[in-house]
């Protein structure tokens, strides 16, 4: 029996107009984290925003995102950084503390973006 280091899941999937990304993680291109809560929420809005482009869309599609936290002290610093990468109407937003799969993020991502026809 051989195991696979890619998980089940899709980057992405669609059902009629609603784009749903998977978990995005803080990592850069050689696989590091960057250190502290913003730079690493920056860098995990980069990578959404850079799915989305590849679709046609932007941040400003996003209708509802879900952030999770390993430490609720992170959440003013997230926050920030967040208000500053979305614009209102913000999209409808769920932020819980939860450990995460992997070590060294402090936070993952999923959005749902709509597709305007």
């Amino acid at each position: 029996m051989t195991t696979s280091t890619t998980p089940p899941l899709s980057k992405l999937r669609t059902g009629g107009n609603l784009v749903f990304l998977s978990g995005e993680l803080p990592f850069n291109a050689d696989g590091s984290v960057p250190e502290g809560i913003e730079a690493q929420t920056a860098l995990t809005i980069d990578r959404i925003e850079a799915t989305l482009k590849a679709q046609g869309l932007a941040l400003s599609d996003v209708i509802s995102m879900t952030a999770y936290l390993t430490d609720a002290a992170d959440f003013a610093a997230f926050n920030k950084v967040y208000a500053q990468r979305f614009q209102q109407p913000y999209p409808a937003r769920t932020t819980v503390r939860a450990d995460l799969m992997r070590p060294g993020p402090r936070l993952e991502l999923t959005a749902v973006a709509l597709a305007r026809s």
